[in-house]
């Protein structure tokens, strides 16, 4: 078992002059990739936002403005060529809107477990009953590739294609924890999402359109199934650095699930701790509810282009709530799609 290691901090609480120096840090990322950028192909898309194609797929560009890169392609090429992983990290690696913020959850109380008090007896000081996954486990391509002190080491996050991750995170011999979701949920988490994210100003993205470009593969760090087949064969040639799981049957069997993933990243459960209930405990801790409920009142501004409330990071969470929103000939050709896309991968 690794050592243990407490990752929580404010994150969400930045200075000005904070604030400054990473606008400072973005104009001149922005500044040093542009020439590259300027060659991608690029096309007008969600919410407005203008996408460039970098190594098989989207991004949306970075602004001067802007203090976070928040995934934008210079993002991407900036984490790339600058980050350095180490052979203990433990990166947790997802399509958006896939579970990313449950996995964090889930991971970083796994990592944590003896650091905090839960709340069964005695005064709970867990970070997630009151701070969101995002400020406990942060993305390297929003935030460490700034050169934050904060993110040295540890357990972070990537929405990064596994063919395009920095090469130090393959060489180094890292984990690497994937999760995977149905398709069709995915394309309906992403179009609630964006739609809440537009300015007051924009036009609702309609189901439609946003089914064409999800097909398509063009959308925020598309294509969805390229993203996926890529941990996916990963995780085939090196089972014991990449775990790939799946959001639907963490739903089904949580504590089986949950064990899984707490012995692949180094932190086995043992079994008085499994006696005592603990696995359950992290469930619950975990669980929608208690996360929904815990982010209502926070605010971040660090993932979203304006300060929103962090409970838009939750919206149901159920397994196929997508059927509740798509059309029979939508679901027919998102499931064609999929059988051809993950045929011989056992996905």
């Amino acid at each position: 078992m690794f050592s243990p290691i407490v990752f929580y901090s404010p994150l969400a609480i930045i200075t000005k002059d904070e604030e400054k120096a990473r606008k400072a840090k973005m104009s001149v990322i922005i500044e040093r990739y542009k020439d590259k950028v300027s060659t991608l192909t690029k096309q007008e898309t969600w919410m407005n936002r203008r996408l460039y194609e970098y190594q098989g797929f989207w991004y949306h560009q970075g602004f001067w403005y802007q203090s976070r890169a928040n995934f934008s392609v210079e993002a991407i090429m900036a984490t790339q060529d600058d980050f350095t992983a180490k052979s203990t990290d433990i990166f947790l690696a997802s399509h958006p809107k896939s579970g990313t913020t449950w996995l964090k959850a889930l991971s970083f109380a796994i990592v944590n477990r003896t650091n905090f008090i839960i709340g069964t007896g005695s005064s709970p000081t867990h970070p997630l009953l009151t701070t969101s996954p995002h400020d406990c486990v942060p993305f390297i391509e929003t935030d460490s590739f700034l050169n934050n002190p904060s993110y040295a080491n540890g357990l972070m996050a990537t929405h990064i294609p596994y063919t395009s991750l920095p090469e130090s995170i393959i060489s180094s011999g890292c984990r690497i924890v994937y999760i995977c979701r149905n398709p069709k949920d995915v394309l309906i988490s992403v179009w609630v999402f964006f739609n809440k994210l537009k300015d007051n100003s924009s036009t609702p993205m309609k189901l439609e359109d946003a089914f064409e470009l999800f097909c398509k593969g063009i959308s925020l760090i598309g294509p969805f199934w390229d993203h996926v087949i890529g941990y996916r064969k990963a995780s085939l040639e090196r089972p014991d650095k990449v775990l790939f799981l799946n959001y639907d049957k963490i739903q089904k069997d949580p504590n089986n699930e949950v064990k899984k993933l707490a012995k692949f990243i180094g932190y086995p459960f043992t079994e008085e701790e499994e006696a005592a209930g603990e696995v359950e405990n992290i469930i619950k801790l975990c669980s929608f509810e208690k996360l929904s409920e815990a982010n209502k009142t926070n605010k971040d501004g660090d993932v979203t282009p304006k300060d929103v409330s962090n409970e838009i990071y939750f919206r149901k969470g159920k397994v196929g709530d997508s059927t509740n929103y798509l059309t029979t000939e939508m679901i027919e050709i998102l499931d064609k799609i999929t059988e051809e896309k993950y045929n011989g991968l056992d996905i």
